[in-house]
């Protein structure tokens, strides 16, 4: 046996695709570099570890054994470079939080300092709907998530990061100074973010419990699609304050005046209150503790003029 560490990695990674394609597009390699290291590590086993069908890539059941070997030699792989670093006095690991989507303009800047200070350390990022995310709290899939609106049914450990504000937003008109009532969204054509988005929660009850009566709805699947949809004119929408920042500057977007507008809500940082912590969360911790203040007013400084 001749197989490298670099050609495990690959073998596993196609065997989790079930396609050379996506498994270069996921390492970031050519896929004809990911097809030339699954042809050499085959070359050294006589049983087929992988049939192509048609077009399609099938993975023996000999193929699914040594993905299972695979995996356990790269996790014990991976432990033995992080042992290596401890010893060396570094701070190491895997650090895994999800956040709501909205969350990926904010999760960034209270990231970036720790991972400079600390560069053995790995981060996995999920960017998600709110519904989503909490589930991988209760999963246990995740050291922290990033979150709104904190749900009431766990039993959580929380701590603030900064205020989420959210306007009305539109395309680009003649400026205004007026101040609208709310009653004008019933004039206007809406756009929703989809079921289990905290933005579009917020929204919804904003508009139940002043009773209006919505004239179109159009439901979107992400900040960017209801942006490039207002852009183009196809409605307005609620939208939090941090999202927008490049629109807002290019006058793309307008934040439009509405009485009961904009809505606040607070960002937090959460973790399951049984959860043992590692050393490397327990750090990121403190740093988030000892830096919050000097992110928020280094990176969010620009929201001052829109809340004034």
């Amino acid at each position: 046996m001749n197989y490298t560490l670099n050609q495990l990695a690959i073998f596993l990674k196609v065997t989790q695709q079930g396609s050379i394609t996506k498994a270069a597009e996921e390492l970031h390699l050519t896929q004809p570099a990911v097809s030339i290291q699954l042809k050499n590590f085959q070359k050294q086993f006589d049983i087929p570890l992988t049939e192509l069908i048609g077009r399609k890539l099938y993975i023996t059941d000999f193929g699914r054994e040594v993905a299972s070997a695979a995996q356990n030699i790269m996790n014990e792989a991976y432990a033995m470079e992080t042992r290596k670093l401890a010893y060396q006095g570094k701070l190491t690991g895997r650090l895994k939080i999800s956040v709501v989507s909205t969350g990926k303009y904010v999760m960034p800047y209270f990231l970036s300092g720790f991972l400079q200070e600390h560069d053995a350390v790995e981060l996995q990022l999920d960017v998600s709907n709110k519904a989503s995310v909490i589930e991988t709290l209760e999963r246990n899939e995740v050291d922290f998530a990033m979150v709104s609106v904190v749900p009431s049914h766990l039993h959580l450990k929380k701590i603030e990061l900064m205020q989420n504000v959210l306007f009305l937003v539109g395309p680009i008109a003649p400026r205004s100074k007026k101040t609208y009532n709310k009653n004008m969204l019933e004039t206007l054509p809406l756009i929703y973010r989809e079921q289990g988005s905290a933005t579009r929660q917020a929204m919804e009850r904003f508009i139940e419990k002043n009773r209006i009566r919505v004239r179109k709805k159009i439901e979107l699947t992400s900040n960017e699609a209801v942006k490039q949809a207002i852009i183009a004119g196809l409605g307005y929408s609620i939208m939090p304050l941090i999202g927008i920042k490049n629109e807002l500057q290019n006058r793309q977007l307008r934040i439009i005046p509405v009485k009961g507008l904009p809505l606040r809500s607070t960002w937090h940082l959460t973790w399951m209150a049984d959860k043992n912590l590692s050393p490397l969360a327990q750090a990121y911790l403190r740093h988030i503790r000892e830096e919050k203040n000097n992110i928020i007013h280094g990176s969010f400084g620009w929201t001052e003029q829109y809340e004034s």
